[in-house]
């Protein structure tokens, strides 16, 4: 009786450690700084806005043949860095690896804000935003359907999806903390505010069979999404005929580039947040060791695809050989080399489990890869466009002052909802991690 009773006390200090977090906030005054910089960046992001359906994305350095640009390039990293969340929550929920229960919710959250930003790129891009619902296919008296042919019908399909599912696998792994919440809350107004997007959420057994179903259904659904929306994305690239890009290697490439960018922000967050919150004993050395490792091997499965480029250049020779080149010692070649030197050489300090382990260095590592990647995606998208297959179509890529203030911009809309949710909602699932010390004790009981 003892032990049982010791056991529901270490649950509940699991469980009080967590969901008291937004009612009884630790770091006030530091949260209150991050979203004040997030708040004036997300203004920052209006402005520039305003000035680009002003004036038009001339503002942008968007030319002919490098018509796709800072858009293009930032939607492709923004929604590769959100791929990690829902790796992370929905494929390890489905291989039942119980260590994800640390890292799934903000893991989750930062999906969400990552494709919201991503989202926003192809409106911003079309030059005439307001009429965006043109690509959904929806029923009007004229007829005139999408052209389902179109890479903007293809972004609009897989990016909706991805949100929504994203969305409801987060919302449905919530759902026991918010009531857990609501039942803690003492103040009239968090009471309110929990009971209604808790649902009604009571703990039965019913209710937990349920949601047990829900969320093994919708991790399921999720898993096969991450890979077919960023093979959709590298087939934007590789369905075109220009050197560079007409490649099979193009959709396991990109979705193995995006799993290693994704990890390395999770990683970069994780180590934020237990710097900033008492989530020390629950975001421990071994998360960060596990970050390490998946870091490491997406990390050199991306490897695998520049390689793989190289000899499809030695291979085919002729203008794929003229691009090689050029991305080697051309023009843009800092992006090329910036890319491999940032994104591949940090990462040989993860083979040792005390590096892994380190939560500053596993930090520097991952922000090197965020910027290597993004790096990345310039190299793709620039390199293989500004030469034209006549030299009389050469053109020249430079970012405007309205490119990279757009980007900035971006910044806030990604951090502001980001700090919403850390400030005012449960960041670690402890109804998962309070099932996962029951299990655990269950098999130390029974040796």
């Amino acid at each position: 009786m003892a032990d049982e009773k010791a056991e529901c006390e270490e649950y509940d200090e699991v469980g009080e450690e967590v969901v008291e977090l937004p009612l009884e906030f630790p770091a006030t005054r530091g949260w209150w700084l991050c979203f004040a910089g997030a708040l004036a960046l997300l203004i920052w992001f209006f402005v520039s806005v305003a000035v680009v359906f002003g004036n038009g994305i001339t503002v942008w350095g968007n030319t002919i043949p490098v018509s796709w640009g800072f858009p293009i390039i930032n939607y492709v990293w923004f929604l590769g860095i959100g791929h990690a969340g829902t790796l992370i929550s929905a494929l390890l929920l489905i291989s039942n690896r119980n260590w994800r229960n640390s890292l799934n919710r903000f893991a989750e959250a930062m999906t969400l804000c990552a494709v919201i930003c991503a989202g926003l790129y192809p409106i911003i891009h079309l030059g005439r935003p307001w009429y965006f619902y043109w690509i959904a296919p929806y029923f009007n008296s004229m007829t005139v359907w999408p052209q389902f042919k179109s890479p903007l019908t293809w972004d609009f399909f897989a990016v909706l999806t991805y949100l929504i599912v994203s969305f409801m696998f987060w919302y449905i792994g919530i759902l026991p903390d918010l009531a857990s919440a609501r039942d803690r809350a003492k103040s009239r107004g968090y009471q309110v505010f929990f009971g209604i997007i808790s649902l009604g959420w009571r703990g039965s057994a019913y209710h937990w069979g349920r949601w047990r179903q829900a969320y093994a259904i919708t991790a399921a659904i999720a898993v096969p999404l991450v890979v077919s929306v960023h093979s959709e994305i590298s087939l934007l690239f590789a369905a075109g005929p220009i050197p560079g890009w007409n490649s099979t290697v193009f959709p396991p490439y990109f979705v193995l580039g995006a799993a290693f960018s994704g990890f390395a922000v999770v990683g970069m967050i994780a180590v934020c947040m237990r710097a900033a919150l008492p989530l020390r004993s629950l975001v421990t050395p071994r998360h960060l060791d596990m970050l390490g490792m998946a870091t490491l091997a997406t990390g050199m499965m991306t490897a695998y695809g520049y390689f793989s480029e190289i000899f499809d250049a030695l291979y085919a020779g002729g203008q794929e050989l003229a691009t090689l080149h050029d991305r080697l010692g051309g023009q843009y070649a800092w992006s090329y080399w910036g890319a491999l030197i940032l994104n591949f050489v940090p990462i040989q300090l993860l083979w040792s489990r005390r590096f892994r382990r380190n939560p500053w260095i596993l930090f520097a590592i991952s922000l090197s890869v965020a910027i290597g990647m993004w790096m990345e995606r310039f190299m793709l998208v620039v390199t293989s466009l500004y030469k034209d297959w006549m030299v009389s179509s050469y053109g020249h890529f430079a970012p405007t002052f309205w490119d990279w203030s757009v980007f900035a911009g971006m910044g806030g809309v990604f951090l502001v909802p980001f700090l919403l949710f850390v400030r005012f909602l449960p960041v670690i699932s402890a109804s998962e991690i309070k099932e996962e010390e029951h299990e655990e004790a269950e098999e130390a009981a029974h040796g």
